[in-house]
């Protein structure tokens, strides 16, 4: 079956970064790219990670390395996320800064982790392509599909972070793909000169 069609996002340049909260000391940045799977956030956020000095932290990676699980969902077939216990595993080194967050969902980190909450988009035909070629089945390819057209994981990022960190960008592409980590890359920049931060390895300036 053919995947619906759905229109695209604009891509746009992340907003430039908020002033830290309180006058807190500044800290390199977080940020967190999620989506619906196979928008591309992983292969995003490494590369994200690795041009800007920034570490990258895949949280299925993390889970599946430390068992952060509370149990087996039969219906999907898939270990089932103990989020509690990945806030914890993560709490020290994100109050720390200097990371890049990747998995598909984000209602359940806390807010001050995160100085850009990247969502990424993908047209529907690209989307169907990629979890094909995964191996997913029927039910799994259209599920994903739905809540990529009805836009869940960006209401979800929007319900839970100010409006000025959440920023969508499309993942069509490697062209795209491009674009998006020098966008992101930019953003650090000006937050660092914000902030008055040099990149892990530099003197300060």
């Amino acid at each position: 079956p053919r995947p619906p069609r759905t229109p695209t996002p604009p891509r746009v340049a992340p907003r430039p970064p908020r002033a830290m909260a309180g006058g807190a000391p500044a800290r390199q940045p977080n940020i967190l790219v999620c989506g619906t799977p196979g928008v591309g956030k992983s292969v995003t956020a490494a590369q994200v990670a690795e041009a800007a000095g920034l570490s990258h932290v895949g949280v299925g990676e993390l889970a599946a390395e430390l068992e952060l699980y509370c149990g087996w969902d039969g219906e999907y077939g898939c270990n089932v996320l103990d989020e509690d216990r990945v806030v914890d595993e993560l709490e020290d080194r994100m109050s720390a800064g200097g990371h890049v967050v990747d998995y598909h969902g984000c209602d359940f980190f806390p807010e001050r982790w995160f100085d850009l909450v990247v969502v990424l988009s993908a047209g529907t035909e690209a989307l169907w392509a990629r979890l094909e070629a995964r191996g997913y089945g029927e039910r799994k390819l259209k599920e994903n599909v739905e809540c990529e057209i009805m836009c869940v994981l960006q209401e979800e990022a929007r319900a839970s972070y100010a409006e000025e960190v959440v920023q969508v960008l499309q993942s069509d592409t490697p062209e795209q793909l491009e674009e998006n980590v020098g966008r992101i890359g930019a953003w650090v920049e000006a937050y660092r000169k914000q902030h008055g931060l040099a990149a892990p390895g530099e003197g300060a300036s």
